[in-house]
């Protein structure tokens, strides 16, 4: 999940990536190499209003809603979850599983995540929205 987050515009085109919105940060706070993984543990803020953009991940991630609610959004544009404060959340790699988290509330989201990706890998990649009336 988690992931990654753009602003909330009308349409976004399905030939264009759309990166995280405005406010959105993450701050890794630890690292690891384990065999042919990368573990990474990273912490996330989406203020009220914003998402992670539309994304995949090269690896599973595994996180915990620490505060908010965030609610997670699938390739065919439907709700697949609704995460609130100690909710845990999974988010399955591989290209085929593009997603986006957004936070639909006034509260600021913050997560705790873990990345477990093949070494090398990017925490994520951004991907064009799949045709969905929202970003």
């Amino acid at each position: 999940m988690l992931a990654a987050v753009t602003g909330l515009s009308l349409l976004g085109g399905p030939a264009e990536a759309t990166p995280p919105g405005p406010g959105v940060t993450g701050k890794i706070l630890w690292q690891r190499t384990v065999g042919d993984h990368d573990l990474v543990f990273r912490e996330i803020h989406l203020p009220a209003g914003q998402s992670t953009g539309w994304h995949t991940h090269d690896g599973n991630l595994y996180a915990v809603v620490r505060k908010g609610t965030l609610s997670h959004f699938e390739s065919d544009c439907e709700p697949d979850g609704v995460y609130r404060t100690g909710s845990f959340v999974f988010e399955p790699g591989g290209a085929t599983h593009v997603h986006i988290g957004r936070n639909l509330g006034g509260t600021e989201v913050i997560l705790d995540v873990l990345y477990v990706l093949p070494h090398g890998a990017p925490l994520s990649e951004d991907a064009p929205n799949p045709g969905c009336p929202f970003q």
